[in-house]
């Protein structure tokens, strides 16, 4: 399965053929902590509970009221923070039911059968189905009954909206975010700071869709390991639109800077596109550029699912896309930078 995958943030809702440019080969090695630090998913998990790595916020913007994309009449039911886990007992609960149009129709090849279709009942959640994963970093979830057929209940709690929206997939749908940073420097190289702690910046993407600013994230391929997944998501845009000769030199310079990467965060994403049967999940991982020779010779221009590209300096009034925030602050408190 192929899908477009230039610099956008997690799931971009069209798919088209990419570049194989970023491809893990056979034989070769993906990063190094991550290899170390990744399982291959098993049937035999614990029943699924709050990670404490997991924001506190984890479900604020999977419950706003307009759903990116969808008609007036289909808006989420809203309902108060005490009411959203499902332990609390909610008679009147309504969420309206919405799988994007497209998705229903076209039946593109990334995207689950509808409960309705032929192949529903051939979905295996919880588990490897095939080349899909479906088991959830968070642990097994739990299966709700929708028109008549067992689909997957979002772990997190109440949204207001059953359905797909705009996801693909039933259950977790999976992404990966490279985090790409480097201090900031002065005219003359020197670090700069606040207080006595060092600013960082890093790679932020601008989606066409919200304008938010954003880590440049992708949806992780069926089969792919991760590793390739944040490799791919950088590389293919760093390669987009320089001149024919420099593109061996920044695929040789990629490749070197992705061997190592440390994780950041592996879980549920507090993301507007989730609904209660379909929801983002995303390993994130950081990969610093200590003395901004490596990454910051990379040429960054925007692709087809970003309005722009930059480094952003960061700091706590950063407003970023979905729970992303929340990634950048931890990559600070492991790098001791200001925040």
């Amino acid at each position: 399965m192929v899908r477009c995958r230039r610099f956008f943030c997690c799931c971009c809702p069209n798919r088209c053929s990419r570049s194989k440019d970023y491809e893990q080969a056979p034989g070769e090695e993906p990063l190094t902590k991550a290899a170390e630090e990744e399982e291959s998913p098993t049937t035999e998990q614990q029943p699924q509970q709050q990670s404490e790595d997991m924001p506190a916020n984890v479900h604020q913007k999977a419950r706003t009221e307009v759903y990116q994309g969808a008609p007036d009449d289909k808006k989420r039911y809203q309902i108060k923070d005490s009411e959203v886990a499902w332990n609390i007992e909610l008679p009147s609960y309504a969420p309206v039911l919405y799988t994007q149009e497209k998705i229903l129709t076209d039946k593109p090849v990334w995207a689950d059968p509808d409960v309705a279709d032929d192949g529903f009942e051939n979905i295996k959640f919880n588990e490897m189905d095939g080349n899909v994963n479906r088991v959830s970093y968070n642990g097994k979830y739990d299966l709700e009954e929708l028109e008549g057929k067992k689909v997957p209940r979002n772990p997190m709690g109440r949204t207001g909206m059953r359905g797909r929206g705009l996801l693909g997939k039933w259950g977790p749908n999976h992404a990966a975010d490279p985090i790409v940073t480097r201090f900031k420097r002065d005219k003359d190289g020197n670090i700069e700071k606040q207080g006595d702690k060092p600013i960082l910046e890093f790679v932020a993407i601008q989606r066409r869709d919200t304008k938010e600013w954003a880590i440049p994230g992708g949806m992780v391929d069926g089969g792919e390991h991760v590793s390739a997944t944040l490799k791919r998501e950088f590389g293919e845009e760093a390669l987009n639109s320089i001149e024919e000769e420099q593109k061996e030199e920044t695929k040789n310079l990629i490749t070197e800077f992705f061997k190592a990467g440390d994780k950041i965060y592996e879980g549920y994403v507090d993301d507007p596109r989730n609904t209660d049967n379909a929801w983002m999940e995303t390993a994130a991982y950081n990969f610093h550029d200590d003395d901004g020779k490596k990454a910051g010779k990379i040429p960054l221009n925007a692709g087809d699912d970003a309005q722009a590209v930059r480094w952003m300096a960061i700091d706590s009034g950063i407003q970023l896309y979905a729970s992303h925030k929340d990634f950048i602050r931890k990559v600070c408190e492991k790098l001791n930078a200001h925040f």
